[in-house]
């Protein structure tokens, strides 16, 4: 059963759809102005993962996102670049859908753009003036959160404690320091046409406008980055129920901020690596399996150091595929009849019971990892007696072993190539790396142990890595192989 943390009650509940079998899913998405970092690819990943569970599970999910492609910071930004706010905004946005592919990150059903559903926006923010939720004030208009009981339910403030800290206005026309803007003034060109003369949305009206358009009035789970709590989503609350008289989110969702030295990253701190920094140096796939070590609701600190750890941490679970698939490749000895591995495959289903029991926990990753790497152990401890033979039964339960290992990875969109051991580009290597393997099995039968080393070297300097294993020597092309070159360099 899937128990989810909800922000909104603090508490994991049970998870109930509106729609029985179906998943309505809204999670806040980018202000389209510079390259995502790694803050953003973070949430991203974390959605993914929900919802693959989710689809996993046996959910039908609508996955909607958004982009915020006008407001002051893209007009400026624009301006700097040369370019018009929409060209700026396009830019960002293919960026950012070409940087997801790089993580393995599924695109959401639909991405909504604030540019194209204004008129939806300017229903909204009339239908909540003539309730008397808003009110108009020189081509503004605001919230007034006096209006709504609830607010400060997401959060946990009261309006009596936000009133005593709040400063005074910017605004001298709010009739609360508190209240929020809907519809903001613009100066004439640069903005929509409204009952209230030329602007803009304000922030949180986008969200709430675009999600119920989609979704309806009452969807299943809203997300985005804890920072979003308060005031964006508290405000989206507000301005949401009051419009519709209905319960706007039934399960909010937050994750934590990666942060570096102790601080959030953050585009207006400064302090961030973006998306395609970090790709320069590591993969999407040992950046994804990073992020999914830590809880998604728990920070997590960021550093390369501690990405250099997770790919060698990776590379363990892809090497096991690797020989798994390795094995599955043999002939089979018909002559062989033991060891049909049945306590080893019920090892193997208790470790996949084990891995949905915690992502059925609140979407837990981190633990879900953990069990990967005991299937991992597992995996590696039977192929590797010294007495395995592959027979049929033990091909039948390895066959079924890499189709639950497959599948427990594909849900937390981990990927492992298949690494050929054989396709170089010259027929001649690899009868010569046969040859130096052999000549180092004949030094190590001498105690040769230096020449032994030395040959293994010089073939992992070329991509070429030798394991020893319980059923001899094994070798895999690494990287491939430009034969001309590399020949004269094992045979220097």
């Amino acid at each position: 059963m899937l128990k989810v943390y909800n922000t909104l009650t603090g508490e994991k509940e049970k998870f109930e759809t509106v729609e029985a079998g179906k998943v309505k899913m809204y999670v806040c998405g980018l202000t389209v102005q510079n390259y995502s970092h790694i803050g953003h690819i973070r949430s991203a990943i974390n959605y993914d993962v929900i919802r693959r569970f989710l689809e996993y599970s046996g959910y039908e999910v609508d996955y909607i996102s958004n982009f915020t492609d006008i407001n002051e910071k893209i007009v400026k930004r624009a301006e700097e670049e040369g370019l018009t706010p929409s060209e700026l905004a396009d830019k960002y946005a293919n960026a950012f859908l070409e940087d997801i592919r790089e993580f393995n990150i599924k695109a959401a059903d639909k991405y909504l753009r604030v540019s194209e559903n204004i008129d939806e926006i300017i229903e909204m923010v009339a239908t909540l003036i003539e309730k008397g939720y808003a009110y108009e004030v020189n081509g503004n208009v605001y919230f007034s959160v006096e209006s709504f009981d609830d607010y400060g339910k997401l959060s946990g403030r009261s309006l009596e404690e936000m009133q005593a800290g709040a400063r005074i206005a910017v605004q001298e026309d709010k009739e609360n320091p508190l209240d929020f803007a809907l519809w903001k003034k613009v100066e004439k060109g640069e903005g929509w046409d409204s009952p209230w003369g030329e602007g803009w949305p304000g922030w949180h009206i986008e969200c709430s406008a675009m999600s119920m358009k989609r979704l309806g009035a009452t969807f299943d789970i809203h997300g985005g980055g804890v920072d979003l709590i308060f005031p964006h989503h508290e405000n989206e609350i507000a301005q949401s129920e009051a419009y519709s008289g209905e319960r706007f989110v039934n399960y909010w969702l937050h994750n934590g901020t990666v942060n570096l030295s102790g601080e959030k990253m953050s585009k207006s701190q400064g302090n961030f690596f973006t998306s395609r920094e970090v790709l320069k140096e590591f993969s999407g796939q040992e950046v994804r399996y990073f992020l999914l070590t830590r809880h998604y609701r728990s920070p997590i600190d960021f550093s390369y150091e501690k990405l250099e750890e997770a790919r060698t941490s990776l590379a363990r679970i892809k090497n096991t595929r690797s020989q798994l698939a390795k094995v599955l490749s043999l002939d089979i000895n018909s002559a062989s009849r033991e060891g049909s591995g049945k306590k080893f495959f019920e090892r193997v289903i208790e470790k996949q019971k084990t891995f949905i029991e915690a992502l059925n926990d609140d979407f837990n990753t981190a633990e879900a990892i953990g069990v990967l790497h005991d299937l991992v152990g597992e995996i590696n401890s039977y192929i590797n007696q010294k007495e395995f033979t592959l027979n049929e039964k033990n091909f039948a339960i390895l066959e079924e072993t890499e189709e639950v290992f497959l599948e427990l990875a594909e849900i937390l969109g981990l990927e492992f190539e298949i690494e050929s051991d054989s396709v170089v580009d010259n027929d001649l290597v690899e009868p010569l790396i046969n040859l130096l393997i052999e000549l180092r099995e004949q030094a190590r039968e001498n105690k040769n142990w230096e020449e032994a080393d030395l040959i293994r070297d010089r073939l992992k300097e070329i991509g070429i890595e030798v394991t020893d294993t319980p059923r001899g020597v094994e070798w895999k092309v690494k990287e491939k192989i430009k034969a001309k070159n590399n020949i004269r360099k094992i045979t220097e």
